[in-house]
């Protein structure tokens, strides 16, 4: 197909630069903006695409360019040889032209405000929490004066038609229960609960149903937004993306998915552990269709094996029953909405939940980060957990990161090194994974990573 070029105007998100910013934004040097900006825009441009390698995306579109026109009166954003999916008759989707401008706002913000700013020291938990919180605040998430009604929901954008159609049925029942969609804003389980959410909204006559995408640069390339998302939000790393949702989000549900809805699972379920969150109400649900219940027994006997009973009793499993997932979620939200209010917290933003450094700090998977991992169980389980959740970070770089494929490319796979038990458990997870093709949208799969037990 024929690619496009364009000028586009933002609407309702920033609308106006500094001189300043301009100049940071179009720095191609190698500490300027320029790179981290294109590659987000054209991740964002580029939806709808049928792969998740990152690296194969940025080479098929080489030829994409993005220049800022700075004008006294605004600016404009000038696209050239730009995805031709992004457009409709020559005029580019209203929802991708919101979150080309969400991208913009979100990089300089951050960059700006969080990471320029002096007063911020990202090496403290309580100043991290508080840079998740000002950049949800300047994209506008947080809406005070709401009851709780954010449901985040994890899953694979590598799944199949059943699973993708269930997580839509779910979506749909939460919709006509009011409940909002916040999602990782890519395609499979994250594009299927918000669609359904949007039959349920409209059938109640529920006007402004929020569809809340969190994302970060490394991943946007490999799972794109879906244009549903009407609130999207780039934060600067994985680990601020998932204090994001645990922050945003009043209760989970975790659809079937790979290495990344692992991670996504290991990490609540290590902040939950914490000693000082035992009494934290925050409803976790595990779901699928019936096809999926050996899926969830395998999650299930994981768990069991690596972070034992204590992480089991934290969760629920539900097989083939959206009705009931969307009614145990209904009627959490009065659960949460009583703690909240006795602790004298906000709705909006979770200030109460313990997040410790482990959880915060951003992990490089390096080939020696990787063989470095403490997997043992002579550590609080809530550290294990941390470094399981690493293990899993690090095959996501390798499989559709493209800084991740390159270190693989270079140095071999990763080698992920565990006391025998758990490295059994976790290279028998990995080969379901790979044999029922949740590693990679297409092609066959090679493994980035050894287990050594």
């Amino acid at each position: 197909m024929k690619r496009m070029s364009a000028s586009v105007s933002p609407e309702g998100s920033l609308e106006v630069l500094s001189q300043l910013e301009a100049k940071t934004l179009l720095d191609t040097s190698a500490r300027g903006l320029y790179r981290l900006f294109r590659n987000c825009a054209l991740a964002v441009l580029n939806s709808g695409s049928h792969t998740d390698d990152a690296r194969e995306i940025f080479q098929t579109y080489q030829d994409f360019g993005i220049n800022l026109m700075q004008r006294n009166q605004g600016i404009k954003l000038r696209l050239e040889n730009a995805p031709p999916a992004a457009f409709v008759d020559g005029k580019m989707i209203q929802g991708i032209r919101e979150h080309l401008f969400a991208v913009l706002r979100d990089i300089i913000y951050t960059h700006n405000e969080i990471l320029g700013d002096p007063t911020f020291d990202l090496g403290r938990s309580d100043h991290v929490t508080s840079a998740v919180f000002h950049i949800l605040r300047n994209a506008r998430v947080l809406q005070a004066g709401v009851d709780p009604n954010v449901v985040v929901c994890w899953g694979g954008h590598s799944i199949g038609r059943e699973e993708y159609d269930y997580s839509k049925e779910v979506g749909y029942q939460m919709g006509l229960r009011g409940l909002d969609v916040c999602t990782g804003c890519g395609p499979g389980a994250m594009k299927g609960p918000m669609k359904g959410a949007t039959i349920g909204h409209a059938k109640q006559r529920i006007g402004g149903g929020r569809y809340i995408g969190l994302t970060e640069p490394g991943i946007i390339a490999s799972e794109p937004p879906n244009p549903i998302v009407n609130e999207l939000v780039i934060l600067p790393d994985i680990e601020k993306r998932l204090e994001a949702f645990v922050r945003v989000g009043h209760g989970v549900v975790v659809f079937p998915g790979g290495v990344g809805t692992t991670e996504e699972l290991l990490y609540l379920l290590g902040i939950l552990m914490h000693p000082d969150n035992q009494d934290h109400p925050f409803p976790l649900l595990l779901t699928g269709p019936a096809d999926s219940a050996d899926y969830f027994a395998a999650v299930d006997r994981y768990l069991a094996k690596t972070l034992g009973k204590p992480a089991q009793r934290l969760y629920r499993v539900i097989i083939d029953d959206p009705v009931e997932v969307a009614r145990c979620m209904r009627d959490a939200m009065d659960q949460v909405k009583a703690f909240r209010r006795a602790g004298k917290d906000a709705f909006y933003f979770n200030w109460q939940l313990r997040i410790e450094p482990e959880f915060q700090q951003p992990f490089v998977p390096t080939h020696a980060a990787m063989a470095g991992l403490s997997l043992s169980r002579e550590q609080a389980p809530h550290r294990l957990a941390a470094n399981l959740r690493r293990v899993f970070s690090g095959i996501v770089a390798g499989n559709v990161k493209e800084d991740g494929i390159q270190a693989v490319d270079e140095h071999g796979p990763f080698e992920i090194h565990a006391d025998a038990e758990m490295a059994a458990a976790t290279d028998d997870l990995l080969q379901r994974f790979v044999a029922q093709r949740r590693m990679k949208l297409d092609g066959e799969y090679t493994p980035c990573y050894t287990v050594v037990g």
